[in-house]
């Protein structure tokens, strides 16, 4: 099973569908949302690790590979690259299918680092760390 294929059947971190309201002026996807919906995705796995939760402090190495259509159907996939005691780091791809249901394609990729935080909002160790 190819790896796309592991990742389509283990389900993604975060499903949803590209609304007009969310098209910048060329009428494209806008950027801006699609960093939003990738930050809750992987956030989601960082705080399933951190048994609690997370900031996120740093986005790296984003690449937007091409732009996202209105009526796309956009998955956010996770996999936890890195984790000390209070940090965690999070590699998450955008792909999307078009309405009428064609193949997965990645859009976006990024690296994104959570830290495990305390109810004040200061860096605490994660349950396992």
């Amino acid at each position: 099973m190819s790896d796309m294929a592991s990742r389509l059947s283990d389900g993604p971190h975060l499903r949803t569908i590209a609304m007009p309201r969310d098209t910048n002026a060329a009428g494209a996807i806008f950027g801006g949302w699609t960093v939003s919906q990738m930050d809750l995705a992987g956030g989601t796995l960082a705080a399933q690790r951190a048994k609690g939760r997370v900031a996120t402090v740093s986005i790296d190495a984003m690449r937007f590979l091409r732009p996202i259509a209105v009526g796309d159907e956009v998955s956010c996939y996770c996999t936890l690259q890195h984790e000390s005691g209070t940090s965690f780091g999070v590699k998450v791809e955008v792909w999307v299918r078009d309405r009428t249901g064609g193949d997965a394609e990645k859009v976006t990729e990024g690296l994104f680092t959570y830290v495990a935080v305390d109810d004040d909002g200061r860096p605490r160790q994660s349950d396992d760390g």
